[in-house]
């Protein structure tokens, strides 16, 4: 089946999610090098500008989640995206009157990472409505393509652009796409939903949580999520010290590793119909795990033989691998969750991962300073074979298919 027969309205989605992408990553990636190359910042104030950038993730994710419940999705991201567009548009006219700095930098950047939380919760529960069901996981594959694209292409494009032409000029490009992204979104047909009843806004946390917990695929789900981004943030603290002083690589060896991980997740991307069309659905999302433990034994093999290719390699299965777990575990996560329910699943979904993150760099930074970056690879080793081991012990890899829809349940009383 070609992209082209996705259906007009998705398709405006899609390129909508194309430029929204495209806006974050030119964003995320411009901001450290304007705060570094046009602002003096040393490692302390940048490292403060990342944190602030994720914190929405952390903070943002589950009330989003129930906005997308409550109001029409489209309209949410809208906003969202237009509200990034200000806080890009925000940062030349700063420059221009010579107010720029860090913090400002930081501020405009949460508001700016708003759009990318709204867009990945409530562009999943929009998806299945723009969609048959049987195009799901390929409606899902287009997404997940874009943001490969992005990912691989924006911080390359940042840097070039920020060389070129200068950092406001830069904000400015981001913010005309996230206007783009909000003008295909406004062409977005969506259909009403009944409302939910009037309840306070932790008892709709609640009930989105309590439905993934409880339910038998989504909780492992869940689970293998946490435990392979403790894992593999684990291993993102303690790379960049392993790579230079244990397999060592100059800075540029280490840019060049790195980028293997965006060039897996295009091929993956790339690949990912074509595989989900022809394993059982309960494999095509083990793949995922699975490929994530073979890519943690070949960094593992660099203890023993020392070796920037090795490491490349194991972060382009990194790549490939969990974005076929994406796509899969997105669609039956569509499948399994109630409309009326389906931001807040992805809000907690997003919001256990993103709050693990913390956890795990934090965690390889102790063990690095204690016992060295090696013994960060081993525990990250253990962390992705832990992943693998819940959902291979779950009900998932037993599908042989995508499951029937749920029925939409009654309104609950307030």
């Amino acid at each position: 089946m070609s992209h082209s027969s996705l259906p007009v309205s998705f398709r405006r989605l899609a390129w909508s999610n194309i430029a929204a992408q495209s806006a974050e990553q030119i964003g995320l990636a411009a901001s450290p090098m304007i705060a570094v190359l046009a602002l003096g910042a040393g490692t302390g104030e940048t490292g403060l500008l990342v944190a602030v950038q994720a914190l929405p993730f952390l903070l943002l994710s589950f009330p989003a989640g129930v906005l997308a419940d409550r109001m029409p999705r489209r309209v949410l991201m809208t906003a969202a995206e237009v509200l990034r567009a200000l806080a890009l548009l925000a940062l030349p006219v700063l420059a221009a009157f010579g107010l720029l700095s860090v913090p400002a930098l930081a501020i405009l950047g949460f508001a700016a990472a708003t759009g990318t939380v709204v867009f990945s919760v409530a562009a999943p529960a929009l998806v299945p409505t723009l969609v048959p069901r049987e195009m799901l996981a390929r409606a899902n594959g287009s997404l997940e393509l874009a943001r490969s694209l992005a990912f691989a292409a924006g911080p390359a494009l940042a840097g070039a652009l920020v060389g070129w032409v200068g950092g406001s000029q830069t904000f400015m490009l981001a913010a005309m796409l996230s206007l783009l992204a909000a003008l295909f979104l406004l062409q977005v047909p969506e259909a009403p939903r009944p409302s939910l009843p009037k309840r306070h806004f932790w008892r709709d946390l609640q009930e989105g949580a309590a439905f993934a917990w409880n339910h038998r695929l989504l909780r492992p789900i869940l689970l293998t999520a946490i435990a392979w981004n403790l894992a593999w943030f684990v291993l993102q603290a303690a790379y960049v010290p392993y790579a230079a002083h244990v397999l060592g690589l100059t800075a540029s060896g280490i840019g060049t590793s790195l980028a293997a991980y965006g060039l897996g997740m295009v091929v993956g991307a790339l690949l990912a119909p074509r595989l989900i069309a022809r394993l059982s659905f309960g494999v095509a999302i083990v793949v995922g795990p699975l490929v994530s433990v073979m890519a943690a034994m070949t960094m593992a093999a660099t203890l023993w033989l020392p070796s920037g290719t090795l490491a490349g390699l194991s972060f382009f299965l990194f790549g490939a691998g969990p974005i076929l777990w994406t796509i899969s575990q997105t669609t039956l996560r569509q499948t399994v969750t109630p409309g009326a329910l389906l931001g807040r699943v992805s809000a907690l979904v997003m919001t256990a991962t993103a709050g693990v993150r913390p956890v795990g760099a934090a965690l390889g930074a102790a063990v690095g300073i204690a016992y060295g970056p090696q013994s960060c690879i081993v525990i990250a080793v253990l962390g992705f074979v832990v992943q693998l081991l819940v959902i291979l012990t779950s009900a998932v890899p037993k599908l042989t298919r995508l499951p029937d829809p749920v029925a939409e349940p009654a309104p609950a009383a307030s």
